[in-house]
């Protein structure tokens, strides 16, 4: 309303410019000063209440200018707190989804700010923020599908206008690498979406074609490290990303270790994503505790034993855990997982390798504890059909295109198909065409382990050695 009723003022009649100015302070600034709970939120209902607030604030602050001014101050203020999660290097905790709802609303503020006063106030500094629009780039594979963790959706995305802000801010075309493929791909890109209209402020005045990023690897910190690695930027390139974290952040899964694969144009290894809120909490499925027994985690979807990831004795991982990259250069990248499996491992790291020859080792180096032995399941999830060729060996075709399965150690590993559809519970969401290719590894107390798979998106591949 604050948007609309500034630029269409001219075009609007006496009578609906006082009927729209009173809704926004009667039912949204004055509400504000009592119902604010997210103004000290961390994550992207902050950022989102925040800016609906000032912009409707500065809307109206010719008729109201004492409320406008306390609301703009409460944004200015309070809007760091959610700002401050992108640091240290830009990497965002809720995954791409809720980058696109709660950063875009975090830029529709500043650009609000400045258009109107002059200044940003300094929140374009904090650390990360300006950096995030990377991690945005790289977190979409050449397939044009996120690296969707967390509460995330799966499909491709749509024009992103915070990221025409991001390049004009930074002045790095390269930033619009992957819009301007969109914008190029249809005659009509725009979809209706409500943000659309950013793009008449935001588009570039040159209509050159943006460069191809240069870096093929990026890797974030923070909250939720993240790391993506490619061959190339030709969307039939390899495309391999990993993350750390932990099951307690906000909209996070069971997830820690988790990783997805794209080559030849395909996503080959796989990621549920998220299940719709009302699916669950209609059911009566408490989806916000975060315990480690919550109802949360009992959702198929967002518990481990959906995931790329280790389970070990068929339990979930631990909630209160963290998962950090502790090595990671253009290639490769180490998380440690032991937090996420203490008490159930005595410590477990993951690495994960693209290889110059396209093809992907993910290599896990893990020992039980001293007074127990360890029931360690590896497994990967996958909308390719899997045949099972023997001992270590599987060949994952989809959409055309083959993936070589082998596990490399330990040698003759007896393969599964772990079903994913049906799902356990009446409440789960069907995953049709999906399903998880792997294993199981008995591990006496106190014994270290290696487990090393290598995918090979291409027939003629060489032979793959164990990560250094």
């Amino acid at each position: 309303l604050g948007t609309g009723y500034d630029w269409l003022y001219d075009f609007l009649d006496e009578p609906s410019r006082l009927a729209i100015r009173q809704a926004i302070v009667e039912k949204g600034l004055k509400p504000s000063l009592t119902h604010n709970s997210w103004s000290k939120a961390i994550h992207n209902w902050n950022q989102v209440c925040n800016a609906g607030m000032a912009i409707g604030a500065l809307a109206v602050a010719e008729h109201e200018p004492q409320l406008a001014a306390r609301m703009i101050a409460r944004a200015i203020n309070t809007v760091p707190a959610a700002m401050h999660e992108y640091g240290p290097d830009g990497a965002y905790p809720e995954g791409a989804s809720y980058w696109s709802y709660g950063t875009t609303f975090n830029v529709m503020l500043i650009a609000a700010l400045e258009s109107t006063l002059g200044s940003d106030f300094g929140l374009t500094r904090t650390p990360g923020f300006a950096a995030t629009s990377d991690f945005m780039l790289h977190v979409y594979g050449p397939t044009g599908l996120p690296f969707n963790y967390s509460d995330a959706g799966s499909g491709r995305a749509g024009l992103i206008p915070a990221m025409f802000w991001f390049a004009a801010v930074r002045q790095e075309p390269y930033l619009l690498h992957s819009e301007w493929a969109k914008l190029a791909a249809s005659a009509n890109p725009f979809d209706g979406d409500r943000l659309d209209p950013l793009l008449l402020l935001w588009l570039p005045k040159s209509a050159s074609r943006p460069p191809a990023p240069q870096a093929l690897s990026w890797t974030g910190h923070g909250i939720t490290p993240v790391a993506f690695h490619r061959s190339s930027w030709d969307p039939s390139a390899t495309f391999v990303a990993v993350k750390g974290g932990s099951p307690s952040s906000n909209h996070a899964h069971m997830d820690a270790g988790a990783f997805v694969m794209d080559a030849a144009g395909t996503r080959l290894a796989d990621d549920l994503g998220m299940q719709s809120y009302h699916s669950l909490e209609s059911r009566g499925i408490d989806l916000w505790s975060r315990g480690q027994d919550a109802g949360r985690w009992k959702v198929f979807r967002l518990g481990t034993a959906a995931h790329s990831v280790l389970m070990v004795n068929g339990l979930q991982q631990r909630v209160d855990g963290m998962a950090r990259i502790t090595a990671g250069k253009p290639g490769r990248t180490v998380v440690d997982l032991s937090e996420i499996y203490r008490g159930q491992l005595a410590r477990a790291r993951r690495g994960v390798q693209l290889r110059p020859d396209r093809t992907v080792l993910i290599q896990d180096e893990f020992a039980a504890p001293e007074t127990a032995a360890a029931s360690v399941r590896w497994a990967m999830l996958t909308r390719a059909d899997v045949r099972l060729d023997g001992p270590g060996r599987a060949t994952l075709t989809r959409d055309g295109r083959t993936l070589e399965f082998r596990v490399l150690e330990p040698a003759g590993a007896a393969l599964k198909i772990y079903p994913t559809d049906p799902p356990p519970a009446e409440t789960d969401a069907p995953n049709p065409g999906t399903r998880m290719v792997g294993f199981e590894i008995e591990t006496p107390a106190g014994a270290p382990r290696r487990v090393v798979v290598h995918l090979i998106p291409h027939p003629s591949a060489a032979a793959a050695a164990a990560l250094q």
